[in-house]
């Protein structure tokens, strides 16, 4: 242990930034630092900026450097701390669920915006996760019923405890997409999925704080039929959303053009392919007809 270095907010960021740099940029190790420090001191992101020279007891000091030796193994942050934020709402997470991340807000943005005022009826989610899509849309559309399915019963449990976190009535239930026909449930107004897309190419490309401790079912797909859980939701959809019903995507953006071309031949209509703030092709929205 090395409490003695950290006696101060600004010692925190020098041995995190030390210790981190193997793993993380500065501007990574900086967020990453701020985020801990936060929480566990009980601090607001913006008074931890303003008083660098504030001092930490002895007992925060000996949690920091609990939380830094499991960072140092690369595990996500979001892990070591058991929370996230989502759409400015609170979510527990452990690696049975992916992290939310931002251009997932997006797509919920996108989704509470399409509907007009006054409209009700149903939600599904489809590979619900944490349930941050599902319970956002409930937070936000308050009058409509919100079910959600996932393949993973862990899934599924922390999704039902993050609903009671934020105090909303979603219907969770344990179910295979990929074997759609078994599935019954009210016509949506709305369905709303973020799959699996990650091929084993892009595998290569990404961190390892994601390929080694995010739950790999929530994560890829076959090289082969990367499009395998499109298909999939586009088939039920035909048949359980409403004429006139949306269907929003979170994409590869290696695939989008290819996910409008495969939405088209189902007889989709008025598909939008969006960019996420970082100019990617990201989402889709598609019409029932």
């Amino acid at each position: 242990m090395l409490l003695c270095c950290m006696k101060t907010i600004n010692d925190v960021f020098a041995r995190y930034k030390k210790e981190l740099q193997h793993i993380y940029d500065t501007n990574e190790t900086e967020a990453i630092t701020l985020l801990v420090i936060s929480q566990i001191n009980e601090l607001s992101k913006a008074k931890i900026k303003a008083f660098p020279e504030t001092i930490i007891t002895t007992g925060v000091a000996e949690k920091l450097e609990d939380i830094l030796i499991e960072l140092k193994t690369g595990k996500p942050v979001q892990y070591v701390l058991g929370t996230t934020e989502f759409y400015g709402l609170p979510f527990l997470v452990n690696p049975s669920v992916l992290i939310p991340r931002p251009e997932t807000e997006e797509l919920v943005e996108w989704a509470i915006s399409s509907v007009d005022k006054g409209q009700n009826g149903n939600i599904l989610d489809i590979g619900t996760g944490s349930g941050c899509i599902a319970i956002s849309l409930k937070k936000n559309l308050a009058q409509f019923d919100v079910s959600a399915i996932d393949i993973s019963a862990d899934a599924i449990k922390t999704a039902e405890s993050n609903a009671a976190l934020n105090k909303v009535d979603v219907n969770f239930i344990r179910q295979d997409i990929l074997k759609y026909a078994e599935i019954e449930l009210p016509k949506s107004s709305i369905i709303i999925s973020n799959p699996p897309y990650v091929t084993l190419h892009d595998k290569t490309q990404m961190h390892t704080n994601v390929t080694d401790f995010e739950p790999h079912t929530a994560l890829f797909v076959p090289e082969n039929d990367p499009l395998i859980f499109y298909k999939a939701i586009a088939d039920f959809a035909k048949v359980n959303l409403l004429p006139g019903g949306l269907l929003f995507f979170e994409i590869n953006e290696s695939y989008g053009e290819e996910t409008v071309k495969m939405l088209a031949g189902k007889q989709f209509k008025n598909i939008e392919l969006r960019k996420d703030m970082s100019g990617r092709d990201r989402m889709i929205k598609a019409v029932n007809v």
